[in-house]
């Protein structure tokens, strides 16, 4: 198993929430962009202010790495419009993939209309200039029945309006990494929640993100079906090691 192409090297913290300072923080970015190149992973997730400086890294080191970002992160709740402003300027910039932050508290409150709307109309803009879509519905933030609810109503937007070929290039993603749970509970991709985003997600491809932190739990997650991990200890869980990193 090549493992590197599952692995999607991800930095998404901004100065602040690193404890750096910026010019610091864009070197940490770099580092990330260019273990990225040098180890072939399948993809760097960075922040979307980062997303040019990587596609000239990538280009100049005639590199095949993609460039994802993050679209409305961490909270989702930003307006349509907004959402689809900061997507076009990421694929102007160069990204490949646009992981859009589903706006999960809405659709916990019940507005299930709005939740389809963004999921419509930013798909077909990631799809539109031939880009992977994928949605993050942040499972510490719901209950079992919501991520199967959710992840079924992902679902049934893309089969309801888009051609079964485009199917592998939409993701139900599990977690940001950045939501705050109470008693030390798990923030990211945890086994029971990846079975229940299988199970009520496909035909569309699962992306295991936060909280795989040892080969063997990568290996795990993609035996259960899972097509991507994203983690921001790639290199140490392709060398077989542990990594301590919180995401």
């Amino acid at each position: 198993m090549n493992i590197k192409q599952y692995l999607d090297s991800t930095y998404l913290k901004t100065a602040e929430q690193a404890g750096i300072s910026e010019e610091k923080n864009n070197l940490v970015a770099q580092e990330f962009v260019q273990e990225a190149i040098e180890e072939h992973f399948k993809l760097i997730m960075i922040r979307p202010e980062m997303v040019s400086l990587a596609k000239k890294m990538i280009t100049e080191a005639n590199s095949l790495v993609q460039i994802g970002t993050v679209i409305d992160f961490p909270e989702g709740t930003s307006l349509l419009e907004d959402k689809i402003q900061e997507a076009l300027h990421a694929i102007q910039d160069g990204a490949d993939d646009l992981d859009f932050v589903c706006n999960y508290m809405a659709f916990k409150n019940g507005e299930i209309d709005l939740v389809k709307e963004e999921i419509l109309r930013c798909t077909q803009l990631g799809l539109a200039h031939n880009k992977v879509v994928k949605w993050i519905i942040e499972v510490a933030a719901l209950t079992e029945k919501e991520i199967i609810q959710l992840s079924s109503l992902i679902k049934n937007v893309i089969v309801s309006n888009f051609e079964q070929e485009l199917f592998p290039k939409v993701f139900v993603k599990s977690s940001t990494g950045f939501y705050k749970t109470e008693n030390n509970l798990p923030n990211g991709a945890t086994i029971p929640a990846i079975m229940m985003m299988l199970e009520n997600a496909s035909p569309l491809p699962v992306k295991a993100a936060g909280g795989v932190r040892t080969y063997e739990e990568a290996v795990a997650m993609i035996e259960l079906g899972v097509k991507r991990i994203g983690t921001s200890g790639a290199k140490m869980i392709a060398n077989g090691q542990n990594s301590n990193n919180e995401y």
